[in-house]
């Protein structure tokens, strides 16, 4: 039986995974409707906000893959700083959190792909769990391929659908700055103004959308065997990807706060959008740009799956050859690829969503269930990382004085809470909307950082 992974790949590479993980044309065809629910023009500033956070979390994971490149990213890289059993909870923690948001993903492309449908005419209504059940199969398909061809099918969805949005993005931008929007909306600075009454803690439950649309920036991690000089490149493919994901982020939602327009009309048909982008299309090209771009968020989001399954692939592999084992989870195909886990990984995601659908759940209900899940397990998998990363770069006594490494512990442990308690809020959204109550607690907390 094979266990050995090829190392074949190069920084683009392994920026492009962590992008195609990301998918940032379907992580944004929804979350900005969230952040608008809560700072209502002001959006923007929440991604804005997350932004600031991201870079932060980025920057331990970057430092940190100068000194371990391991498959099971966040797995070793606890593993190695706080010890294995730490490592152990984490690895399975991010395992989870890839299944769980890989298959809220696959069952979400049921509702845009619907709506593609319906724009082009086709009075064909398939449940959700056709679709999902269908691309799962694309997944499987193009799963088993050798990961640079995986990795350039990534790259392909995601150069499609991130060209297409941000050219939409663009004509927006120069229809309302020349006022020939089709209802009247104009440039203005607006969207950088948050509503009457707005104080920070409303800022940090927003930013929570912005912070969940990053999720996974750190793929690039789990192909730390099968990168060339994985200890230089995965940091450089990390910071990448993580830039050109925030220069999008920032371009499409500007232009949906404004595409919509920052007066109270334009606010509430943003918040109570099922598909901003499509909307926006139709409203200031035509309908069919808006099928066309609800079938490229379709597109994105299998791209989604695509990537969590086989990143929560490669750390299940991880887990299971470091412990010894000899079973399915450790079979690697000739191509290189962790072929035993992968199926595992789609089984458990097959099984859950024939539960979910004859359980009789809705589609929407179906995709929160398990993106909350995802969060959750997020939540555990990179406080245990910021923990050891602190440990490794700030405590270890050999690069700074215990006084500064006191220092940055305070300061790291309260970006850490910040991000984590930023990402339950929009879980306690997602299910009770209630984030506001979370969001007051991350503004207490980040003012540990004037220490």
């Amino acid at each position: 039986m094979n266990s050995s992974m090829k190392r074949e790949l190069k920084v683009v590479d392994a920026a492009a995974f962590s992008i195609g993980l990301v998918g940032p044309v379907g992580a944004m065809a929804l979350l900005g409707v969230g952040a608008v629910g809560i700072l209502g023009r002001g959006a923007t500033l929440a991604f804005l906000f997350a932004l600031v956070v991201v870079t932060l979390v980025a920057y331990g994971f970057v430092k940190m893959s100068q000194y371990i490149a391991h498959t099971g990213s966040v797995y070793a890289l606890v593993g190695i700083t706080l010890g294995p059993r730490a490592g152990f909870v984490a690895g399975w923690a991010l395992v989870g959190a890839y299944l769980a948001i890989g298959t809220g993903s696959t069952i979400e492309i049921g509702l845009f792909f619907s709506d593609f449908l319906n724009r082009i005419g086709l009075d064909i209504k398939p449940g959700w769990i056709v679709v999902a059940v269908i691309a799962l199969a694309i997944v499987a398909g193009l799963g088993f391929t050798r990961v640079k061809v995986l990795i350039k099918t990534l790259l392909a969805i995601e150069i499609i659908g991130v060209v297409l949005v941000s050219l939409l993005s663009l004509f927006i931008l120069f229809k309302v700055s020349t006022n020939s929007a089709p209802d009247g909306q104009t440039f203005n600075l607006d969207f950088l103004k948050l509503p009457e009454g707005a104080n920070f803690s409303v800022v940090a439950a927003g930013a929570v959308y912005g912070f969940l649309a990053f999720a996974g920036f750190e793929g690039a991690a789990t192909l730390g065997e099968e990168t060339q000089n994985p200890k230089r490149e995965i940091g450089r493919a990390i910071t990448i990807a993580v830039s050109i994901i925030a220069v999008f982020y920032m371009l499409a939602i500007i232009a949906q706060s404004l595409g919509f327009g920052t007066s109270e009309a334009g606010v509430k048909a943003f918040q109570g959008s099922s598909g901003p982008y499509a909307e926006l299309a139709s409203s200031y090209v035509g309908n069919w740009l808006a099928a066309i771009v609800s079938l490229v968020a379709s597109i994105s989001l299998l791209a989604i799956a695509i990537g969590t399954m086989n990143a929560g692939a490669r750390i299940l592999f991880a887990l299971a050859r470091d412990a010894g084992s000899k079973s399915l989870v450790t079979r690697v195909s000739s191509s290189g690829e962790p072929s035993g886990a992968l199926w595992v990984m789609l089984g458990t995601a097959l099984i859950i969503m024939v539960g979910q659908n004859s359980a009789g759940t809705e589609v929407l209900n179906a995709t929160f269930y398990w993106l909350t899940i995802g969060t959750i397990s997020l939540l555990v998998a990179y406080a245990l990382a910021t923990l050891g990363a602190l440990r490794f770069l700030f405590m270890s006594g050999e690069k700074k004085s215990s006084k500064m490494a006191g220092y940055h512990s305070y300061r790291w442990r309260s970006i850490h809470l910040l991000c984590n308690l930023q990402e339950l809020s929009w879980s306690c959204r997602s299910l009770q909307q209630i984030p506001l109550h979370c969001g007051s607690l991350v503004s207490d907390c980040t003012c540990i950082r004037s220490f």
